[in-house]
C-alpha cells in the first residue's frame, strides 16, 4: 500500500507524460504480480463499487474526531477533497503498515460494499489505525469507489510494454481484452498468453485539422467521409455480437436492433463506425441519441422507444475479417472489404448496418463549400484519411504521420457573463476552476441573468490563477463550495451543439462548453440573450 500511495502521489503531482511512463513502469518492475495488477486494474478505471459513502465517511470522521460539522464543512472547502480532508483530521499518526495492496484490496475494500453499518464503520476504523495520513487519502479514494489519477490508457500501455518488451500498440491491444485483478492475468498481459474473447480494438483517433486541407497535399489521396454527429462504436461479431464504445462500455443493451442485424455478419468481423438515431433520410440530433444511452435493459417491452425512430450503425472501417486483423492493411484494401461485406448482407440487414458514404468532391476548394452546409445534413463537417493509411491505436502524432483528421464546422458561440465558481478537483482542488456562465432573459425591469452553461476548459494556469484570486475578491454569496460572484466579467462561450431541455432552467442544453476567451472590450449588458440561445434551436442540429 505505501508503494502505491507513493506512486498515486508522484502521478498526482506531475504534469509530464515521460514522467508518468516512468513512474508507472518503475512502480510495476519492483512490484509483485497481485499488486501490479490491482494496480493496472485501478489505473485502468476499474473501480471497485464504493461501500463507504460519502455521507458515512462524514459522519464517521465526526464521531472521531468530536468536530462540530461546520468545521468539518470549512475544513474540506479549504481543502476541496473529502478522501484528504478526513485522513488529515483523523487523529493519530497510525502505523503506517507495510500492507500489500491486493491485500488491502480483499480485506479492507472489497468488504465493505456487502458490509452492514456496524462492520463498515470497524473497517474503517481499523484501516485509520492501520495508515498514515497518505495512504489513508488512497484508502478513502478506494473506499468510496472515487478512486481516479490524470493516467491515461495509452501511458498506462506504454509502461507495461516497457516491462514487457513490446510495442505500445501491441499492449494496447491486450488491453482491451476483459480486465481482472488477478496475478494470473498480469503475467498473460506481460507474456501475451491471454484471450480476446469478445474485446475490441484499440480506437484510432483523428486530429484537428487547423491549418486547412490544401496543408495536406494532393485531394487525390485522401478518402472523405461525413462526421457523424453520434456515438463511435465497435461491432464485434464473434461467438455473439457486443457493441462497445470509444470509453470502452458496452452498448449492446441499448441498440437491440443493431445486435439484430449484426447477427447477420459472418463470425469474426469487427466493424468500426457510429451510431446514430435516424428518421427517414437524415439522422437526428445528439440529444435523441441520449434517450437510449441511459438505457441498461434490453427495451422490448417498452415500444415506444422504438415506434418511431430506430438506431443506425454507420460502418465505416473493416477491423478484422474472417477473424483475421485487418488493421495494417492499408484504408483503400479495407474500405473495399467493407464495402463488399455490408453489400452481401440481406436487406433488411442493410437498413440497420449501413455503409458510412464517400463525399465526392474534385477539389479542397469544392469540399469547403459542401462543409459550409454540414450542420443542415446533421452532421459537424468532416473526417479525412489517408488511403494508404493502416488502422493505428489512440491519436497518433501530427504532421505528416497523422493518417485521419478531422475538419470540423466552426462551433457555435456566445458571450456570457461570470456568475458562479467552484473547486476543481485533484490538483485543482484548491483552485476555483469550475465556472457557471449566464446569458440575459426578459426585457427592462425583468431582465435577469439565467445560468445557461458549465464550462472548466480553454484558460490557461496563469489565466485560472489570475481568475481564482479575483473571484475571491469579488463573491457576493457563498453556497457550500459554490461562490456567486459580482456579474462583470464576459467569456466567449464555444459549444457544439444545442438542444431544447427540460432539466435546465434556461430550457436549453449546450453540449461540450468550453471557454475560447476573455472579452475585456464587452460590458456585461451586451453579453448575449436567451432569445438569442433559442433561435439557434433546430439551425444546424438536424431535421
Amino acid at each position: 500500500m505505501r508503494r502505491f500511495t507513493r506512486l498515486y502521489l508522484d502521478l498526482d503531482a506531475t504534469n509530464s507524460t515521460n514522467e508518468k511512463v516512468a513512474l508507472l513502469e518503475e512502480y510495476l518492475r519492483g512490484t509483485p504480480d497481485d499488486d501490479a495488477a490491482w494496480a493496472v486494474a485501478l489505473l485502468l478505471g476499474e473501480r471497485p463499487k464504493g461501500g463507504a459513502s460519502t455521507r458515512a465517511l462524514r459522519r464517521l470522521a465526526l464521531g472521531v474526531t468530536g468536530l462540530p460539522e461546520w468545521l468539518l464543512g470549512e475544513s474540506y472547502a479549504a481543502v476541496g477533497d473529502l478522501s484528504e480532508t478526513v485522513a488529515l483530521l483523523v487523529p493519530g499518526a497510525g502505523r503506517s503498515l507495510s500492507e500489500p495492496l491486493h491485500v488491502t484490496m480483499r480485506e479492507r475494500v472489497l468488504p465493505l460494499a456487502g458490509a452492514d453499518e456496524r462492520e463498515r464503520e470497524r473497517l474503517i476504523r481499523e484501516a485509520w489505525e492501520a495508515f498514515g495520513p497518505r495512504e489513508r487519502l488512497v484508502y478513502h479514494k478506494l473506499a468510496r469507489g472515487s478512486f481516479r489519477v490524470g493516467v491515461q490508457k495509452k501511458l498506462v500501455a506504454r509502461a507495461l510494454a516497457g516491462v514487457a518488451g513490446v510495442d505500445p500498440g501491441e499492449m494496447t491491444l491486450r488491453l482491451s481484452g476483459p480486465i481482472r485483478p488477478e496475478g494470473a492475468w498480469y503475467r498473460a498481459l506481460l507474456e501475451g498468453s491471454g484471450e480476446r474473447g469478445m474485446a475490441a480494438y484499440p480506437f484510432y483517433l483523428a486530429h484537428q485539422l487547423d491549418a486547412g486541407p490544401h496543408s495536406l497535399g494532393d485531394r487525390a489521396d485522401w478518402q472523405v467521409e461525413w462526421k457523424w454527429d453520434g456515438v463511435r462504436a465497435q461491432v464485434v461479431r464473434r461467438e455473439g455480437v457486443l457493441l462497445w464504445s470509444r470509453g470502452e462500455e458496452p452498448l449492446t443493451e441499448q441498440f437491440p436492433e443493431i445486435v439484430g442485424a449484426a447477427l447477420r455478419l459472418p463470425k469474426g468481423t469487427v466493424l468500426d463506425g457510429e451510431i446514430l438515431m435516424w428518421r427517414g433520410a437524415a439522422p437526428l440530433p445528439f440529444a435523441e441519441l441520449q434517450r437510449r444511452l441511459g438505457r441498461r435493459v434490453a427495451p422490448t417491452h417498452q415500444g415506444s422507444l422504438f415506434a418511431r425512430d430506430e438506431a443506425a450503425y454507420l460502418a465505416f472501417d473493416l477491423l478484422e475479417w474472417n477473424g483475421q486483423d485487418m488493421r495494417a492493411q492499408p484504408l483503400s484494401l479495407r474500405r473495399g472489404a467493407l464495402e463488399e461485406l455490408i453489400a452481401g448482407l440481406p436487406a433488411s440487414a442493410r437498413d440497420t448496418l449501413r455503409l458510412s458514404p464517400v463525399v465526392e468532391g474534385g477539389s479542397w476548394d469544392s469540399l469547403a463549400a459542401l462543409r459550409a452546409g454540414s450542420r443542415e445534413r446533421g452532421v459537424e463537417g468532416f473526417v479525412l484519411k489517408r488511403r494508404d493509411s493502416a488502422y493505428g491505436a489512440g491519436r497518433t502524432k501530427g504532421g505528416a504521420e497523422a493518417g485521419w483528421w478531422k475538419w470540423k464546422v466552426d462551433p457555435y458561440s456566445a458571450d456570457a457573463v461570470l456568475l458562479y465558481a467552484q473547486p476543481g478537483t485533484g490538483r485543482r482542488a484548491s483552485l476555483l476552476t469550475d465556472y457557471t456562465f449566464a446569458v440575459w432573459e426578459g426585457e427592462g425591469a425583468e431582465r435577469r441573468l439565467t445560468p445557461f452553461a458549465k464550462a472548466y476548459s480553454g484558460l490557461s494556469n496563469e489565466e485560472i490563477e489570475a481568475l481564482d484570486a479575483w473571484i475571491r475578491r469579488h463573491t457576493v454569496q457563498k453556497t457550500g463550495p459554490v461562490r456567486q460572484v459580482e456579474p462583470t466579467r464576459v467569456f466567449e462561450i464555444h459549444f457544439e451543439a444545442i438542444a431544447p431541455s427540460e432539466r435546465h432552467r434556461s430550457g436549453v442544453a449546450v453540449r461540450f462548453p468550453r471557454i475560447a476567451r476573455e472579452r475585456p472590450d464587452k460590458r456585461p449588458e451586451d453579453a448575449d440573450t436567451l432569445e438569442t440561445l433559442r433561435g439557434l434551436l433546430g439551425a444546424g442540429n438536424g431535421p
